[in-house]
């Protein structure tokens, strides 16, 4: 692989009339990219902190037709799904990643809900999966392919479920590369990240929207807000203390 490489830019810089970069240039093209320098970053989410941040990622994804649930403990995921599921009239069935993350979930609580783990295919209606990243700038979720995280969940079913956690809320597009990178030295980058905001959509025919034109039409996140949970029982016990 590094011999065509190498043979692959040898025959760019030869088109360009360039020989091999010398030993300097070389240092400073390591550094630059060893450094991944910022350009602007909008002040809009970088400036808020955490709760603002969460609050502002709901509300930019709702603007593109995301519907968004906050539940407060992992025993509310199940609820919520099948909620959703009812609510939307779809049936309680789901293929789900097999990503360890959502072993924690008790999915027990909702025997009705029929799970599969593993990739989604053809006839497949609703898939759920975790997520890397939530960015707040633009309500888009960042998701990352893996063995634990097939990307046919992302874009097969009609109907995609996501759970993301409080602490994987970020500000921007930068700050979810970086959390993704400093996972480099623990696992390998992966072949393919999604970035995606709402369900799929588009204007290509005659101006008009069309949802799930290359993807999912519907689009539901499951915000688990364990902190909001600790803030509750701390205003109560404020309240409680005031009282006495």
């Amino acid at each position: 692989m590094t011999q065509t490489r190498e043979r692959i830019l040898a025959g760019i810089r030869t088109s360009l009339g360039r020989g091999p970069p010398d030993a300097h240039t070389l240092a400073e093209l390591r550094s630059r990219l060893a450094a991944r320098r910022r350009n602007v970053i909008p002040a809009r989410a970088a400036a808020l902190d955490e709760c603002d941040r969460v609050d502002l990622f709901v509300a930019m994804a709702e603007e593109v037709q995301t519907t968004v649930a906050r539940v407060v403990s992992p025993a509310m995921v199940p609820e919520e799904i099948a909620r959703y599921l009812a609510a939307e009239n779809l049936a309680a069935e789901i293929v789900a990643a097999p990503d360890p993350g959502l072993d924690a979930i008790p999915w027990e609580i909702r025997p009705l809900l029929r799970i599969r783990r593993g990739r989604a295919g053809a006839d497949d209606k609703v898939s759920l999966t975790a997520c890397h990243a939530a960015i707040a700038e633009t309500g888009t979720l960042m998701l990352i392919s893996g063995r634990h995280t097939p990307t046919t969940l992302n874009f097969l079913p009609e109907t995609h479920i996501v759970i993301v956690r409080r602490g994987q809320v970020v500000a921007t597009y930068e700050d979810a590369m970086d959390r993704l990178c400093a996972e480099g030295a623990s696992r390998p980058l992966p072949r393919v990240i999604n970035f995606i905001t709402g369900p799929s959509r588009t204007a290509d025919i005659e101006q008009h929207i069309e949802l799930g034109a290359h993807g999912p039409r519907r689009l539901h996140i499951v915000l688990l807000d364990e902190a909001q949970a600790t803030e509750r029982v701390g205003e109560d016990e404020q309240r409680g203390a005031g009282g006495q």
